[in-house]
């Protein structure tokens, strides 16, 4: 098994069967581990267990969301089930390779083959550009057109490294961000994340202004500050002007990067 992607779920079945799909073409594995889900996150993930998803586990869901909990579990699938590489991701992200390097399985074979251990990705942020838009129900990744570039800093999304045959990969220490281990060698051309962060204003009403956090991982840690403070009635979507269009030949624009969220820009 060349690519095998973790992937730790709640309720989304909005997104999950385009995601699994996309992973399924781009030959990669998916270790699902359900968070409790209540709706048919669970339906739609054992639809693929022939395809794709090789497993699927379940972390009991205790409340609130407790993101180290979430990565140390993923840290120890990734010690316990064997693959070439390993990919922490959501599954409102669809993650690619540059245009030029075929499919991720190929890619991060050609990857290894140059002497690298670790991939980054730069982050296109598709949200709906009115609030009237909807995309739910439909092929989101086909008909939503429209991002930002958000990069808050360098190395903001190291998700994707080789199998380490000794020493302690680390994904709790960056809140899954940045993954970390000895002789990490970062591979200089950066990949692709589209990430959906809404599909509509309801959507994005019930995804952020419902979720609970632990508090320790806001209080000591210093994770989820404006997730956590999202207000439902303030929330706004981007400018017109600071949106870019697809561009179907691969070629994205990386200018003025974004390094805060304008939905979440309340709570910054």
């Amino acid at each position: 098994m060349r690519v095998l992607v973790l992937m730790t779920v709640r309720n989304e079945e909005l997104v999950l069967e385009r995601t699994l799909s996309h992973l399924e073409r781009q030959g990669a594995r998916v270790c699902l581990i359900d968070n409790g889900s209540t709706d048919a996150t669970l339906e739609i993930a054992r639809s693929f267990q022939d395809r794709c998803v090789l497993r699927i586990e379940h972390l009991p869901f205790r409340g609130r969301f407790e993101l180290a909990r979430v990565l140390q579990n993923e840290e120890r699938l990734a010690r316990e089930i064997r693959a070439s590489w390993y990919l922490h991701q959501d599954a409102d992200e669809i993650r690619e390779a540059p245009a030029s390097m075929g499919t991720l399985a190929e890619a991060l074979e050609r990857v290894e083959a140059e002497g690298y251990n670790a991939v980054d990705f730069d982050e296109f942020v598709f949200v709906p550009t009115s609030p009237d838009q909807n995309f739910e129900g439909r092929d989101f990744v086909a008909e939503m057109s429209q991002y930002y570039y958000f990069r808050p800093g360098s190395q903001h999304r190291v998700n994707a490294w080789r199998r380490r045959r000794w020493g302690k990969v680390d994904l709790v220490s960056s809140a899954g961000h940045n993954v970390r281990f000895r002789h990490r060698k970062v591979y200089e051309e950066r990949f692709v994340l589209r990430h959906y962060m809404a599909l509509s204003t309801e959507h994005a009403r019930r995804k952020y202004g419902e979720r609970r956090f632990d508090p320790s991982e806001i209080e000591e840690r210093g994770w989820h500050a404006a997730r956590a403070a999202f207000d439902s009635a303030a929330m706004r979507f981007p400018p017109a002007s600071a949106l870019r269009a697809v561009d179907r030949s691969g070629v994205w624009d990386r200018s003025a990067p974004m390094a805060t969220h304008p939905l979440l820009a309340r709570a910054n």
